[in-house]
């Protein structure tokens, strides 16, 4: 249970993760430590606790893409804190996507993934162009860079956006792809 200081601040850390301020949704942990105190972390959790009865959860996304289970306190306050869903089965139906643009995104995440985290621009094209009209699939890539899922460097290789990396449980897509069909 949460005394009333908790209370009142995770209150102010709710308007602050779910109301954008930025370009990219969430709060960086600087931000959180400055406006919740040193103790935003334990805000933190129990904000979660009560986010986990409606299906939803605070992700953590560090600066340097890996997932931390340690992290410094220099590596938190330089991390982004947004709110997601806890099911991912969940997403398709909130998230507005046309079930092709979910599928080609599936597949240029599993693509990079299996290229060690770097795809040249033009693979991907290539892959996607199998199953897309070939004037959807530049508009396609776009998209997922404008929304944070792909990054692009100047040299035309996609990598992993800090969006996939927050709402993809990349080993999760991994199963789901190798298993095997059952009759």
């Amino acid at each position: 249970m949460s005394t009333p200081s908790y209370t009142n601040k995770m209150k102010k850390a709710v308007q602050m993760l779910f109301f954008r301020r930025h370009r990219q949704p969430g709060v960086k942990g600087w931000e959180l430590k400055r406006s919740l105190g040193r103790d935003y972390m334990k805000v933190i959790q129990i904000l979660n606790n009560r986010l986990r009865d409606i299906g939803m959860k605070v992700k953590t996304v560090y600066e340097d893409q890996t997932n931390r289970e340690k992290p410094t306190r220099e590596q938190l306050e330089k991390a982004r804190f947004f709110v997601t869903v806890s099911d991912p089965s969940a997403i398709d139906t909130l998230s507005g996507w046309r079930v092709d643009d979910i599928a080609a995104l599936t597949a240029a995440v599993a693509y990079i993934n299996s290229k060690q985290g770097k795809a040249p621009r033009k693979e991907v094209e290539k892959l996607l162009k199998e199953k897309l009209p070939n004037w959807r699939v530049e508009k396609t890539l776009n998209m997922y860079i404008r929304r944070g899922y792909l990054d692009e460097d100047e040299d035309k290789i996609l990598f992993l956006g800090w969006r996939s990396r927050a709402e993809i449980d990349q080993k999760l897509l991994s199963t789901l792809l190798l298993k095997q069909p059952t009759e």
